[in-house]
């Protein structure tokens, strides 16, 4: 299936609504889920994180794209299971304990499922035991957000609790920077949700 222009559009517009009644429309006349993901849902949520990382759109458009993405996934999830849809692996994504703040977490958890994981979201105040937990159930890299300087060095616990066990860590927020993450040995550090996309397709060998 060639892109859906309208699909497309409508995503990075962030007109939910105009996502739904499209994928619903599609389908009802026979369209593929899997195709309507990779060939327009995907390429929408890249470019607009592409276009994030340059500066040509922030934080609010941002948001309201990804909720339009999410309107579409919820539609098309179930759709993707039934089919034995296969995704390119487990992730788990959380705000570090102490820490309460969520909206960079929660872009960058669509971004990540909208490229194609299937993401665990811990939510906030994440200690090492809820990061564990979700490692015991499949995960293969760990994402840890913090806004705040006072939690920040919570990551280096996190780190330090899965160094040598074969699960990568990934740190971002904020505050946080790469020299950060070298010092307190991170697997990778992702500067926005674009990044931290791009960062786990390098980790689990996803990279174009």
């Amino acid at each position: 299936m060639a892109r859906n222009e309208e699909l497309f559009t409508a995503i990075c517009k962030g007109k939910r609504n105009d996502v739904e009644t499209i994928i619903k429309g599609v389908l009802s006349n026979g369209g593929e889920a899997v195709a309507l993901l990779n060939d327009s849902m995907i390429p929408a949520m890249r470019d607009m994180g592409d276009r994030f990382s340059k500066n040509e759109v922030y934080v609010p458009e941002m948001l309201i794209a990804a909720r339009a993405m999410q309107a579409g996934l919820a539609i098309i999830e179930p759709i993707l299971v039934k089919g034995g849809h296969k995704s390119l692996g487990r992730v788990g994504i959380g705000t570090v304990k102490g820490d309460l703040h969520d909206i960079g977490k929660n872009l960058v958890a669509i971004m990540l499922k909208g490229a194609g994981y299937e993401v665990d979201d811990l939510g906030v105040n994440c200690d090492t035991a809820k990061f564990d937990a979700s490692v015991k159930g499949g995960t293969k890299v760990i994402l840890c957000s913090a806004l705040l300087t006072t939690t920040m060095p919570y990551m280096k616990d996190v780190v330090a609790f899965f160094k040598g066990t074969g699960v990568k860590v990934v740190i971002g927020g904020a505050p946080v920077t790469q020299e950060y993450a070298d010092s307190i040995g991170a697997d990778a550090y992702g500067g926005d949700a674009n990044d931290a996309v791009k960062v786990v397709d390098k980790l689990l060998n996803h990279a174009a």
